[in-house]
């Protein structure tokens, strides 16, 4: 892969351990009152996942002197302004849903929002698989709020599994690309 979308090995672990630790995060929220039969779901994708972002950890750091798009300036002001806005609409969500007396669905909420983040965050990090994971993610919320106003799972349940799924096998296969398909790290 060449241009503006090229990417180092470096970027291939960081994005393996951000996405990682994040889908352990989803199956942690995830264990608030799920139905038994996810339980051990739930527990190996933990498992999994933190595997995954301590596996991600150890390759960025082999492969530390490989650029990143987060080098660049511009590309970390963007990032900052794009993550300061999704922390803001999942806060706000929150506080609004839990005042109106919907806190069940907080997890679909901010599920929804990290889902629509990634679709900006995809050129500035330039990750062409965060387009798809973010479609996803969208689609988990979705299937959340369904399943959340139908059945007696709850929605934290559902975008736990979902999110946490999601998030890890994108990071493995981000774990893999840093061992076959990014550029080689530069020497110092």
């Amino acid at each position: 892969m060449t241009g503006v979308w090229a990417r180092s090995r470096r970027e291939y672990a960081l994005t393996a351990l951000f996405e990682g630790f994040f889908g352990a995060a989803w199956f942690g929220w995830g264990q608030a009152k799920p139905p038994a039969a996810l339980n051990a779901v739930l527990a190996v994708g933990s498992v999994v996942a933190i595997l995954t972002a301590i596996a991600g950890g150890v390759l960025s750091y082999r492969n530390r002197a490989a650029s990143a798009a987060m080098d660049e300036q511009a590309s970390r002001r963007r990032y900052g302004i794009i993550v300061g806005v999704e922390f803001g609409l999942a806060g706000l969500g929150a506080v609004v849903l839990g005042v109106t007396g919907r806190a069940a669905y907080i997890p679909v909420w901010v599920c929804a929002v990290v889902g629509v983040h990634f679709f900006p965050l995809a050129p500035v990090l330039r990750d062409r698989t965060l387009f798809p994971l973010g479609a996803l993610m969208s689609g988990a919320a979705v299937a959340a709020l369904i399943v959340g106003l139908t059945t007696h799972v709850t929605p934290s349940a559902v975008t736990g599994v979902a999110a946490g799924w999601l998030l890890t096998l994108f990071a493995l296969a981000n774990l893999a690309g840093a061992t076959t398909r990014g550029t080689v790290a530069e020497t110092a």
